[in-house]
């Protein structure tokens, strides 16, 4: 993966939070003019979103994309679901994984690669309550190591 090539239009910060990612691929997703447009102006929300399979193919659902302002009569709906790309190989192989107790498909981020539009998609385990304090704490304490480090030296 080539990062100079890639410009990240939005990131779904709450899923690290929320999930364990497992494991993370790269899937294409068709869309709409009006809706890469509003990409392109950044006006999409990953927050609530998830990957579904259905009749074998991946799904996108719950993806927000704003509707395009300069579009007249086609502009798009902003919450339908879109289909992923990916090889038939890889899609059999997220399908067994998925269909283990407590796995999910998540959007991370969303990104243009050269001229076309990716999903980076995390296969993610939900984290208990517990699971996140710990994560909290863990990231204060490495802050006021950092702090205190700072102001000794």
């Amino acid at each position: 993966m080539n990062k100079e090539n890639e410009k990240v239009v939005s990131t779904n910060r709450k899923a690290r939070h929320d999930y364990e990612i497992i494991d993370s691929m790269e899937a294409g997703i068709i869309l709409l003019g009006s809706e890469i447009k509003a990409i392109r102006e950044s006006r999409v929300n990953l927050t609530d979103a998830y990957a579904r399979f259905k009749q074998g193919e991946l799904w996108l659902i719950g993806m927000h994309i704003s509707p395009y302002t300069k579009a007249a009569m086609d502009n798009h709906e902003p919450l339908r679901d879109r289909k992923l790309l990916m090889h038939k190989k890889e899609l059999k192989r997220l399908n067994r994984q998925v269909e283990e107790k407590g796995v999910t498909l998540i959007p991370l981020k969303i990104y243009f690669r050269k001229h076309l539009v990716k999903v980076e998609l995390g296969l993610a385990r939900g984290k208990r309550k517990y699971d996140k304090r710990a994560a909290i704490a863990e990231r204060d304490v490495k802050r006021d190591m950092e702090r205190h480090t700072k102001t000794k030296y």
